[in-house]
């Protein structure tokens, strides 16, 4: 079964998706996305900054 992250509540007026980073890397600090046959790394600095790799 796949877990997918949930999309935090937003008001009516912006329509565009927000997801939290920790509910994307459950907690840790990587996660794997994938966008056509393209695989990105997501990972969350100690600092706690974004990074995205291809």
């Amino acid at each position: 079964m796949i877990n997918i992250a949930k999309e935090t509540t937003l008001p009516v007026e912006n329509a565009t998706p927000v997801y939290d980073a920790r509910d994307l890397t459950k907690g840790g600090g990587l996660a794997q996305i994938k966008l056509g046959d393209q695989l990105y790394t997501l990972r969350i600095t100690r600092a706690g900054k974004l990074i995205l790799t291809k």
